[in-house]
This record gives structure tokens, sequence and C-alpha cells, in this order.
């Protein structure tokens, strides 16, 4: 890791804090330290700029806060969140400090995909639907190691504002993960000092109810040492929504596709390639109303299709499928698709037992932006 000069910063009175810049990359590290409220308030203040400037004047951001500011069934969320997860709460709560901001408003943009539409709302207008993602999952054969590679895809303006952070807890437990500004961490891609990897996929699914926000679900998962305990947090009936969750360790254990919606869990061991767009699969799910985006079918189809091939293509190829026009795997604005989500990162996680190699890559560069 190459360091450029004044690019490690110490907070001057705590020293709970450290910001590397990658030369000839625009993903900056940052590296924090303490008790809940010490790691949320520093994340916040650092952040704070790309909070005020870039997700608060999101469209989807400004709807949601139109819709739910001051309502009973945000009150619902975060009562169910508070006596669950007390600790992460104060996470955000310290966040909103640290930015300077109102903890409802922090609390609605970590909660808006738990969120029910109003009457009259369009889930899927342009503007309200930026997230993608696309993960491919390849268990270990002999000889191998498993990978679960993610693209990270969300909306084009959050383009240079995320980070590559890490989090060493007061409690002695750390983990890494690419993080959006006002969130917490978790519901991107992941991997914890345990050795336990997640990536999340976001579902459009009309299975919503007062409970436990998605978000404070992942971010349980990565304090999890492994693969039994986080699925002790994704198969709770006391959800308020869900998402897709895959997930490896390096015990050697398979690899693990979840569908996980509010009423139920379904829980896949991968035997061989596979992927997973922003739509359920399982015939399980059949009965529930979902919304399946145009981009979102044919991710899961070109990736499978892809997938078919012999020899297998390695994850990068396919993740960085962009055709000359038309729709692609790898996501840019105004490339065809039914929602404007952009490619923001793409991480490739390589488990064994020996422990977890990863790499981030951005813009399709061939040498990655970070790696351990």
């Amino acid at each position: 890791m190459t360091l450029l000069q004044d690019d490690v910063r110490m907070h001057p009175a705590e020293f709970n804090y450290q910001i590397i810049q990658m030369s000839n990359s625009k993903l900056e590290t940052l590296q924090v330290f303490g008790t809940p409220e010490d790691i949320g308030f520093t994340i916040g203040k650092i952040m704070a700029a790309s909070i005020h400037e870039t997700v608060l004047p999101l469209a989807e951001f400004q709807q949601a806060r139109r819709s739910w500011k001051d309502s009973s069934y945000l009150k619902k969320l975060d009562e169910a969140a508070r006596s669950v997860f007390p600790d992460y709460v104060l996470e955000l709560e310290g966040m909103a400090r640290g930015a300077q901001l109102d903890y409802e408003s922090l609390l609605i943009w970590n909660c808006r995909g738990d969120l029910p539409l109003n009457e009259g709302e369009n889930p899927e207008s342009a503007e309200h639907a930026p997230e993608g993602c696309t993960t491919l999952l390849y268990p270990a054969v002999e000889g191998t190691h498993a990978v679960i590679a993610h693209n990270e895809d969300g909306a084009p303006e959050l383009d240079g504002h995320c980070r590559w952070l890490t989090v060493n807890q007061a409690n002695g437990t750390k983990f890494s993960t690419f993080h959006y500004p006002g969130m917490l961490p978790g519901h991107t891609f992941s991997v914890n000092s345990d050795g336990l990897v997640q990536t999340i996929n976001n579902i459009r699914v009309d299975d919503l109810q007062p409970g436990i926000p998605r978000h404070f679900i992942c971010r349980a998962v990565l304090d999890c040492s492994t693969l039994e305990e986080a699925l002790v947090h994704l198969q709770r009936n006391d959800r308020a929504s869900g998402f897709h969750h895959s997930l490896g360790h390096t015990s050697g254990e398979n690899l693990l596709s979840v569908e996980a919606p509010a009423s139920a869990c379904e829980v896949k061991k991968i035997s061989q390639p596979a992927s997973h767009a922003n739509h359920l699969l399982d015939e399980k799910f059949s009965g529930l109303s979902q919304t399946i985006t145009e981009s979102s079918s044919f991710r899961q189809d070109m990736s499978e299709k892809l997938l078919r091939g012999s020899p297998v293509p390695e994850a990068k190829s396919i993740l960085y499928h962009q055709p000359s026009q038309g729709l692609s795997i790898f996501r840019r604005p105004k490339d065809g698709a039914d929602d404007y989500a952009f490619t923001l990162a793409t991480g490739i996680f390589r488990i064994s037992p020996s422990g977890v190699k990863w790499q981030i890559h951005l813009n399709k560069n061939e040498w990655p932006a970070l790696s351990n």
C-alpha cells in the first residue's frame, strides 16, 4: 500500500480514525475505532459533506422523507431496531451527530426499502430505482478456492463518495465493507475478521411489515463468527423486509445463497457456479408480488448463460459484460435499462481455510484499486 503525502490523518484528540488515499485511486479507505457511538460519530463527521451535498438531494431520499417523516410506521421500525440491536442504533445516532443532521433523516435513508409505498407512488420510476447489483458464486472444487464476486450498483450521484471502511470495534471484532454515505455498514460487499463474507442484492418485493429494518439485519451479520449465526438473523420472523444475501466462510462450508423477504427465508447451498440479480428466484416465493425490472431480468439471464460456458469464465469477465450498446451487466447511466443504476465498484473475494483474499475494482481497471 502506497501512501501519498499527508494521506494519513489522525484525529487530534481521540486518535480514533485513519484515512488512506491510494495512488491513482478515487476509492479512499477509512479505518475507525471505538464504541458504537465513537464509530458512528467518526463516520458521520468524515462523510458529512457527501451526506449533505449528495445524499439529501437525491429524489429517492426526498420522496421517502416527504412520505414518512414523523410517521407512526417509521417509529415502529425504530422501536423494533432499538429493542433488538441497540448498539447499531447508537452507531446511527452517532453518525447523525457527526454529520450534524437529525437522526430521523438518517433513519429514513436507511429504512427507505422497508417503507411501503403510498397510494399512487410508482416504485420503479427511473428516478427512484437506482439499486441494482449482480453477484456470482463459485463453490470450491478440488485445488481451488471458493469465490464470491459482486458488482455494487447504486445511484450514479454516489460515484466517488463511497469508501472502503474498516471498523475496529471496542469489543475486539473487526470488519471491512464498501460503504455509502449515511448508511449503516453491511448492505454492499463485506468481510469480517472471523472469515465471513457477505454480499447483498436488493429485491423489490411487496412483502413488508413493521419490524427490524433490513439494513440493521445486514449490519448484524457483520458481527457473526459463523454462517449459522448469520442465518439466525436472516430467519427472524420480525424483519421489516429483506434482501438477497450471499454468504461464505473460511471454515470451508458451502457458499450460501439466501433469499430473505420479510415473511420467509430460503437458504440454498451452492454446488455449482451461480448468479443472482435483483429479484427472487426460488419457486417458494412464486406467490409473492415482486417487481422484476428489465435490467434485473437481463442480468440474471445473461450471467446464467455465461456461467454455462466451457470453461466457466472468471468472475471479472462476466461482471464486466458491457456490449457496445444495449443492456449490460456492468452498469453505466443511459445503458438502456429501466432503472438508472451505476456500477460503483466490483468486489471479488477468494475464500479458503487459510483466509479471505479480496480485490476491489473500479471502472473496469485491469489492476485492483484496493486489495489485501
